[in-house]
């Protein structure tokens, strides 16, 4: 059975309060939070609007600063300052409201306690407690009074997690052949190359949902989801696509509160990116929590993860202007392996040269 760690994407974290924390005395300002472990949240649904469409966009181009990325497995991670200090190696998650930090952090900086929340992962939901973070700074943005879950490093895959919550005011360019995030402020105008493709995205909360997203010539939306390792259909999606007798595997995925959960993994013949396709592609099934808080449980729909995101060359993503850019290594098709399930090759190839990388 194959197992791999799904240690990112909380799909969106914060749908309503848990009982308030308790009132820290002055005399214990100082000292280290006591983080209680993560419970099992009441079965209540979360209330929350449907995701509203995001777009390729050919023009999508990125300046700013450079951010020092590391790779984590597919996912990359990048440098980060809590309260001034760091720099810590945080996850980028862009399927997550909020950004995160590991208990290392929240008990070295004696970050004080702030209000419990319900936290939708992957594989479970739970209550878990936040602390507070008077600035969290990414490049050229810092946010300021924020209350962060505080989460096992192990569980998280880093030092924290980078969620939407710091990235909404970005334009954000993830080069995973060169292992580098380069970070702008989107209020600045978006430089224009002729010839260029972009993917115009709904988005909800900060999220980007892609609307141009065919399985097998079956219409899907698909949510850019950088902080899971595996790409995760729903089971409207598989139900549509896999023939009876279709290979079927399982994986093990970890959550970022250490849960895990038992995924269907088949291959499907074809996935259209808007001016990408992929051939021969490795899926996970599971009616897992964020199709439902993103409203996309009933339709077709995708998770689309960094085991398939990092197989471009670049990945261009603008959340202000809700637009998406990807970029190949190779303008002609092209074999790749898909980490996920490395025993064959899928191939992948662009509609358009413009996908190309320059």
């Amino acid at each position: 059975m194959v197992r791999t760690a799904l240690t990112g994407a909380f799909a969106a974290l914060l749908v309503g309060l848990a009982s308030p924390a308790p009132a820290v005395a002055a005399s214990d300002a100082a000292a280290p939070p006591n983080i209680s472990r993560p419970k099992p949240a009441p079965s209540t649904q979360p209330n929350l609007p449907p995701l509203p469409p995001a777009v390729f966009d050919p023009s999508l181009a990125v300046g700013g600063d450079d951010v020092k990325a590391r790779e984590v497995d597919t996912r990359l991670s990048v440098d980060v300052s809590v309260n001034g200090r760091g720099p810590y190696h945080f996850i980028v998650d862009s399927g997550a409201d909020t950004s995160a930090v590991g208990l290392r952090i929240a008990h070295d900086l004696q970050l004080p306690l702030g209000t419990p929340v319900t936290l939708n992962g992957m594989t479970s939901r739970n209550v878990v407690d936040r602390v507070k973070v008077d600035q969290l700074t990414l490049g050229p943005t810092t946010i300021h009074d924020l209350e962060l879950p505080a989460l096992r490093e192990v569980d998280l895959g880093g030092d924290g997690l980078v969620g939407i919550d710091a990235l909404v005011r970005q334009r954000l360019m993830m080069d995973f052949d060169k292992r580098f995030i380069k970070v702008e402020d989107a209020a600045k105008p978006m430089q224009i190359f002729p010839g260029d493709i972009v993917i115009t995205a709904r988005r909800q909360r900060g999220q980007l949902i892609l609307a141009e997203v065919r399985a097998e010539r079956l219409r899907l939306d698909a949510v850019i989801d950088t902080g899971t390792e595996i790409t995760i259909g729903n089971l409207a999606l598989r139900d549509k696509l896999l023939r009876k007798h279709a290979k079927i595997t399982t994986v093990q995925a970890i959550g970022v509160t250490g849960e895990s959960a038992t995924l269907q993994l088949a291959r499907i013949d074809e996935l259209q990116l808007g001016p990408v396709l992929l051939r021969d592609v490795p899926i996970a099934f599971a009616d897992v929590p964020p199709f439902k808080l993103f409203g996309l449980a009933d339709g077709p729909a995708l998770l689309l993860g960094t085991d398939l995101l990092s197989t471009f060359r670049r990945v261009s993503l603008d959340f202000r202007a809700r637009k998406v850019r990807f970029q190949l290594r190779r303008c002609n098709v092209e074999g790749v392996v898909i980490s996920t399930a490395p025993e064959a090759f899928t191939r992948i190839s662009g509609a358009n040269p413009d996908v190309c990388a320059h």
